[in-house]
């Protein structure tokens, strides 16, 4: 789906379910950093993973049952076609996408496993000072370990993915002047669109994300 004149249509592009997950994984991903400092902090650290964990779970069934362009297969691509998108733009001929664009598409699904792996680990993640997942005790020591590096290593690597992230969603809003950020507030966009996306209930929406917050922090509370 592509469009060329900013001056047309006004069109829906994400569910408010898709936003409330983005803008809400972002809150907790600085509420993460910030806690993970301090000792007495870690409790909110770990309710905050617990959310990180239920919000990636529903993001993972939206990906699946969601509006068209939440979809994974609305916006993961071939490489023939990731190639061509990267050649055109460094042309300056790509057309804007609708949704996420072939090169977007495959950096958001390597956050979102990158996120999955942080927040898995971190349940068996231990310190050995003050903090310990709430899973550590369950596994061998040489596990836990592992863990805790995986943690560790894929923090860093996080950081990296999420500044490139923010780097290019900048050089989209501000020098290609395609305006990514407000349309994941409005979840608007404008242009000459040859069709619009499928947009699913966003009360089923609520309803999934209520039955993954249940299980999580069900099964959070068990674990203390």
């Amino acid at each position: 789906m592509t469009g060329g004149n900013a001056d047309a249509l006004r069109v829906k592009v994400w569910d408010w379910p898709t936003r409330v997950f983005h803008w809400g994984l972002l809150l907790c991903l600085v509420g993460l950093w910030y806690t993970s400092t301090e000792f007495m902090l870690f409790r909110w650290h770990k309710w905050l993973g617990y959310t990180v964990l239920g919000l990636l779970l529903f993001r993972i069934v939206w990906g699946f049952v969601g509006s068209e362009t939440a979809r994974f297969r609305h916006w993961l691509a071939g490489p023939v076609t990731v190639a061509r998108y990267v050649w055109g733009r460094l042309r300056g001929t790509a057309p804007e996408y609708l949704g996420h664009n072939p090169l977007g598409g495959w950096a958001v699904l390597l956050m979102l496993v990158l996120l999955l792996v942080q927040a898995v680990t971190g349940l068996f993640a231990n310190d050995d000072i003050f903090n310990q997942g709430p899973l550590a005790d369950s596994v061998s020591r040489d596990v836990e370990r592992t863990m805790t590096r995986l943690h560790n290593w894929n923090f860093d690597l996080l950081l990296i993915v999420i500044g490139v992230h923010v780097l290019a969603v900048f050089t989209y809003q501000f020098i290609l002047r395609i305006r990514l950020i407000g349309a994941m507030i409005t979840g608007y966009k404008r242009g000459a669109w040859s069709d619009h996306p499928h947009i699913a209930n966003p009360w089923f929406g609520l309803v999934l994300a209520l039955m993954v917050a249940a299980l999580v922090f069900g099964v959070g509370s068990v674990w203390g």
